[in-house]
């Protein structure tokens, strides 16, 4: 077979498209061409692809004209995870890989020179955007795995190498492989206020009745609060109080919520749902980027987003 297609997914802020990436081998000039919208992060993986599949112990079709496409071609595409679909549809479109065993399966990795699988951001709604396009498999970093295992009736393998992977793929006995280094830079960027948090209580405070009961309306309506008042009133002690009093999160606004730390990529191995409504309380002098999000090319949730389904507190004072 000269053609052959595997399937990943591209993402414009926290929506997921499903992408189709077709691998077509044939006789002309000798080249590797990306196509398909694919940005300047994306056509450097031809080389990082074809390094992987050469250090993993395969031939590169490297006296054909080798084509790859990123459908839909009129849709953006950017970011390293399509490493991995790229190489197993090229496989496959070589004979080296059953094309069936592609079918209803997604793949998301990153691939270093040696073959080896590298963590990356957003796995998390790449995988619920494939789950609501009838994708039932999906292949990810080893890291990875437990975040991707959220999305309901998906089945996940975490793998650490595109041997790994084919070797799962073939049902042979997966070859070990070092382990892969997970993802956590960007956690050391933010900060939730999570311990601060467990350690305050409304309950705590004395006095304020009526400041208490807005609060309390506050949080069972889900209103928005203007705090008004000199310095020392208690404004920040009330409102670092406001998530306590707030219900734990639905399976839906769980994943939703997880499903943006995953793009900002602070979730860290082990990391289950986010089931507690966030804090985040920027500083006053904070850039407009980081508070309300954006990015060049892949965009980057900021605070407001980060806050999402729980509290988001500007103080002018800080």
């Amino acid at each position: 077979m000269s053609f052959a297609t595997a399937h990943s997914v591209s993402l414009r802020g926290a929506v997921g498209h499903l992408i189709d990436v077709q691998a077509d081998i044939s006789p002309g000039q000798v080249a590797t061409v990306l196509v398909g919208r694919a940005d300047a992060t994306l056509q450097e993986s031809r080389d990082r692809v074809r390094m992987a599949v050469i250090n993993s112990g395969f031939d590169w079709p490297a006296t054909r004209r080798t084509t790859v496409l990123l459908s839909p071609a009129d849709l953006p595409k950017t970011g390293t995870h399509f490493d991995l679909a790229i190489a197993t549809a090229v496989l496959a479109a070589d004979d080296k890989l059953d094309q069936e065993l592609l079918r209803d399966t997604a793949m998301i990795g990153e691939l270093t020179l040696s073959g080896g699988l590298r963590p990356v951001q957003g796995v998390l709604p790449m995988v619920l955007a494939a789950a609501e396009r009838g994708i039932r498999r999906v292949f990810v970093p080893e890291p990875q795995a437990g975040e991707a295992a959220m999305v309901p009736d998906m089945a996940v393998f975490g793998m650490r190498s595109l041997l790994q992977v084919l070797a799962e793929l073939r049902g042979d006995e997966v070859p070990p492989a070092p382990p892969v280094a997970p993802l956590s830079w960007a956690r050391l960027l933010s900060w939730r206020g999570d311990d601060r948090l467990d350690e305050v209580d409304l309950a705590d405070l004395h006095g304020m009745a009526d400041a208490r009961f807005a609060l309390e309306v506050a949080a069972a309506g889900g209103h928005h609060l203007l705090l008004s008042g000199p310095k020392g009133s208690g404004k920040t002690s009330l409102v670092e109080r406001l998530p306590g009093i707030l219900p734990d999160l639905s399976r839906e606004e769980a994943l939703e919520l997880t499903a943006i730390h995953s793009l900002a990529g602070a979730l860290e191995p082990g990391d289950g749902l986010l089931v507690r409504p966030p804090f985040s309380a920027p500083h006053h002098d904070a850039t407009k980027a980081s508070v309300v999000g954006g990015g060049t090319g892949q965009v980057r949730p900021g605070e407001i987003s980060r806050a999402h389904t729980g509290v988001l507190f500007m103080d002018k004072s800080r």
